[in-house]
């Protein structure tokens, strides 16, 4: 076993000499892998200090109460708390696309330790991670889930139990750009399901669901509403990115 530790940090240290850690935003030299270089980091908008109990959003002041923003005191939602990494804005917004349409897997990682930094407080006993899904074509076209890659490291950081296919997006979605909130509503009513042959697995526990952005909230409401009629004894959320009224 020693040995075998000894040539894997042999092998760890000879692929950093070939290939030297970069900066996953700029690409510049640093000194681990999966990191930021300063200015990077300065310049990317993490969530810190108070933010929204339901969506994660940041909020102004400060409390040890759980608070809600605007949107969230006006609009139902059926998740019980939720938690984002970062803001959808400048460099935030540049590493989700990065992943969802660049093919960087590598941001995965530490965007799932990101997010367990914040989600941590919302693991229950038994809890399920789920990501939401993509229609097959999109998949197919993409040729992954970017909210699986999250689920999965995210999984991993805070030691739960996770599955890529519980839920199923069976039916199509229109583009949902320039949507209002209404319009996305309605366009993903109805179009999450449970896996029937996964139903069981998430019956009696609580679950959480993984996505790279919230904007409304219409698809997160809808994956959830899907778990709750499955059985799910509660459901909380979890992204990296949250959009902001002032992004």
């Amino acid at each position: 076993m020693m040995a075998h530790r000894l040539w894997s940090a042999g092998m760890q240290t000879l692929v950093q000499m070939v290939y030297p850690p970069r900066c996953l935003a700029c690409g510049g030299l640093v000194e681990s892998d999966f990191g930021l270089c300063g200015t990077c980091w300065r310049d990317t908008p993490f969530v810190a200090g108070l933010s929204c109990d339901l969506c994660g959003v940041p909020l102004p002041g400060q409390s040890h109460q759980a608070e809600l923003c605007d949107d969230c005191l006006s609009i139902s939602r059926p998740w019980h708390q939720g938690r984002a990494a970062l803001v959808y804005r400048d460099r935030g917004r540049h590493l989700v696309l990065a992943l969802k349409h660049g093919d960087r897997h590598d941001i995965a990682r530490p965007a799932a330790k990101w997010m367990a930094r914040v989600t941590r407080d919302l693991v229950r006993e038994d809890m399920l991670i789920l990501p939401i899904p993509l229609h097959v074509r999109r998949h197919l076209k993409r040729r992954f889930n970017q909210s699986a890659l999250l689920a999965e490291a995210l999984a991993a950081e805070l030691e739960c139990d996770w599955c890529p296919d519980a839920l199923e997006r069976r039916k199509a979605t229109p583009s949902l750009e320039g949507k209002s909130r209404e319009e996305r509503f309605v366009a993903l009513h109805g179009k999450i399901t449970v896996a029937p042959s996964r139903a069981g697995m998430i019956a009696g526990r609580p679950v959480l669901l993984v996505d790279d952005v919230m904007t409304s909230g219409a698809t997160l409401a809808g994956a959830t509403e899907a778990c709750l009629a499955a059985g799910a004894t509660e459901v909380c959320v979890s992204v990296l990115a949250r959009a902001a009224k002032d992004a």
